[in-house]
């Protein structure tokens, strides 16, 4: 399908504050298997749109979650810890 400029940016900011593809669709008046078909081809630019969305999130809670965890929080070191883990997996 094509998208316009706009549904792209709609689609990554939707996907920024994690909202489920069929609910993206719904708002944009598209068949959700048509839009999540469209998102798995990671060639497309509304696919680099959802992830980069998503992604720009996960930055701003890992961000927070090392504030969280340099002044002491428990969950927070656990979780700073999973996430470099999780990074070193990725490298």
């Amino acid at each position: 399908m094509n998208y316009t400029p706009d549904m792209i940016e709609q689609v990554e900011k939707y996907a920024s504050i994690y909202l489920p593809i069929t609910d993206m669709a719904l708002l944009m008046d598209l068949q959700p298997e048509v839009l999540r078909e469209d998102i798995r081809n990671r060639k497309s630019d509304i696919s680099k749109a959802y992830y980069c969305g998503k992604a720009a999130s996960r930055v701003k809670l890992h961000h927070q979650e090392m504030l969280l965890a340099q002044v002491g929080s428990p969950v927070a070191i656990e979780n700073a810890h999973r996430n470099l883990l999780d990074m070193e997996d990725d490298e």
